[in-house]
């Protein structure tokens, strides 16, 4: 029999019935991805009532969307940002170390196939070493022609000169957002996924709060806080403008949306331990070929967008693009058969004021935080291995501003994430895990201790992992649990459609509510299609 203290619960009736609870908040947050999830654990860690409300799931855009690396961005070295860098490298460690069962080392090679390339790159790469410091995850290695294949065993030999090893981290995103929303929960937050804020409450020309909508059950809600924070990704123009509306004050967009497309093919198109690196295609920008979850992941591209969809779909021409510069490095080129699933993410890019273009590969992945006139906070940009400097970025302001009554000293630096307490000397996961239990890290034993746990579902999800992430993780609907509890719609989005009627009825007993299966479905079609 096992005995097991199983987490908090996370259970709708109960998180409704705190919100409706007359409170004053210190902070009140809209936007549940990586900086808002981010930002309310640093304040709730720091002893200030917090709250936070996000229109649909947890991570649902851009934060389940990435190429799932922690890294601190080889190609923003090359662009001279060395600020960046530097703390996104010092940021990466932290993660690694506060979230060990979830983020990991990577090793990476860049292949050449002209003589100067390995002396050029590797270069780079020793600066990138020494930005990193103590910091570092692994010495920078220059490969001959023979080392680079036995890293990179299906790398294109033809004309292959050599190539340059180095060490990034990769890490699982949605997971990592549900162990930050978890963790604030620990520290007295309180969280509300599906309620989306539907309008800034004004006082004196000044925010004193939102009021926010039940998605399930259309109940509104007042929200009252001294500080009201706009972490809404590349959404946050439309609080911004609503607020300079209250104020009788113009506001110009900030965001340039840009988007990343990514597809998933098996694990045979790149077997082994190492990730491939191509830092310049035919058109400049950057290749990825990158092992995770038992899959292999190709992107990204950079391309922009200018409406906001929230299941945004590839362009044509970025297909095409991914594929055949894949063909070029890989001795077995993908084809549209074989792409397992394919998901695009939108990156809110800051773009100057005075900057109308469309060339978003300029423009800085830096985060950008602003304080209105009527006292709204808003922080967008940014990338996801600064998420922890972003939200301290965002505590400052708001004590610069004085919508905070006391100063506290930020505690994230080292704080073990929900997950990852006791695992000192554990095995970490490893590029070549598929999907399971080890996501789950110090918590398996919960788990495992639900009913259902020896019955296995497929894809590495079982009857208890689901009904965990009913009553532990917010999970709400079929897609919550096989695109962010589970992995599987970004994997392998066939496999996944198999799963849904089995999931779907676990969640129907867990919740009460409809588990959306028809709508997963017609999702899980999104993530095979690829555009003529």
């Amino acid at each position: 029999m096992i005995s097991v203290s199983l987490p908090l619960t996370t259970r709708r009736q109960d998180l409704l019935a705190r919100l409706a609870e007359p409170h004053q908040y210190d902070v009140a947050v809209i936007g549940g991805g990586a900086t808002g999830l981010g930002v309310a654990l640093d304040a709730a860690a720091r002893g200030f009532s917090v709250v936070l409300v996000e229109s649909h799931d947890f991570a649902k855009g851009t934060s389940s969307r990435a190429t799932k690396l922690v890294h601190g961005g080889v190609r923003y070295l090359a662009q001279g940002n060395v600020s960046l860098v530097r703390e996104a490298l010092h940021e990466r460690t932290r993660l690694l170390h506060n979230a060990p069962h979830l983020a990991h080392p990577l090793p990476f090679v860049m292949p050449s196939y002209k003589l100067w390339e390995t002396p050029f790159y590797g270069a780079g790469l020793v600066i990138y070493d020494v930005l990193a410091g103590q910091a570092g995850l692994g010495k920078t290695e220059f490969l001959s022609a023979a080392r680079t294949l036995r890293h990179l065993p299906t790398v294109q030999p033809q004309g292959l000169k050599g190539g340059v090893k180095y060490w990034d981290g990769q890490f699982d995103d949605a997971r990592l957002a549900l162990a930050l929303a978890r963790t604030a929960a620990r520290e007295g937050a309180l969280l509300v996924n599906y309620c989306a804020a539907t309008e800034l409450i004004h006082e004196d020309g000044k925010v004193a709060g939102l009021r926010c909508q039940d998605r399930e059950t259309a109940r509104l809600y007042t929200l009252r806080a001294g500080c009201v924070i706009n972490a809404a990704g590349v959404w946050v123009d439309e609080l911004r403008q609503q607020d300079g509306e209250a104020i009788g004050r113009t506001t110009k967009p900030m965001v340039a949306p840009s988007q990343g497309v990514h597809m998933v093919v098996d694990r045979a198109f790149l077997p082994g331990e190492h990730a491939l690196l191509v830092p310049r295609t035919t058109d400049g920008r950057v290749l990825f070929a990158v092992p995770w979850l038992g899959k292999v992941i190709l992107g990204t591209t950079d391309t922009p967008r200018h409406d906001l969809a929230r299941e945004p779909e590839p362009f044509r021409q970025e297909v095409e693009f991914i594929l055949r510069e894949a063909a070029r490095y890989l001795s077995r080129a993908p084809t549209r058969a074989d792409v397992k699933s394919i998901w695009v993410g939108l990156r809110p890019l800051v773009k100057p004021p005075d900057d109308d273009g469309d060339n978003t590969k300029g423009l800085s992945r830096e985060h950008t935080v602003l304080v209105s006139r009527s006292g709204l906070v808003t922080v967008t940009g940014g990338k996801w291995t600064t998420y922890r400097a972003m939200a301290e970025d965002v505590l400052g302001k708001c004590f610069d501003a004085s919508l905070l009554t006391r100063k506290a000293p930020g505690v994230t630096a080292n704080l073990l994430l929900v997950g990852g307490e006791g695992m000192a000397g554990a095995r970490r996961p490893t590029i070549s895990d598929p999907p399971g239990l080890h996501a789950y890290g110090s918590e398996q034993e919960a788990v495992l201790s639900l009913p259902g746990a020896q019955a296995p579902l497929g894809g590495g999800l079982s009857e208890a992992m689901v009904r965990f992430a009913a009553r532990h993780e917010y999970a709400r609907t079929v897609e919550d649990v096989l695109a962010r509890r589970s992995r599987l719609l970004f994997l392998d989005a066939r496999l996944a459609g198999t799963l849904a009627d089995a999931v779907g009825a676990i969640l129907a007993q867990e919740t009460e509510v409809d588990p959306q299966v028809s709508a997963f479905m017609q999702l899980a079609r999104h993530y095979l299609h690829l555009p003529d």
